[in-house]
């Protein structure tokens, strides 16, 4: 198996933990990363907002 892409999901992955309470998600920075490379999606990690709190009822 390959060293590489292991180490770019791994990227990937720990970008979308950081970003789960972050504007887009999870999910958004996963593909996000994925697709524009992780560097880029830690740029738009960087850049984002943190999700608006709900009130608690």
């Amino acid at each position: 198996m390959h060293l590489g892409p292991m180490i770019y999901l791994g990227l990937c992955l720990l970008i979308a933990l950081f970003g789960v309470r972050r504007k887009l998600g999870f999910w958004g920075y996963f593909f996000g990363s994925i697709a524009l490379t992780p560097i880029l999606g830690l740029v738009l990690l960087l850049a984002s907002d943190p999700r608006p709190r709900t009130p608690q009822s």
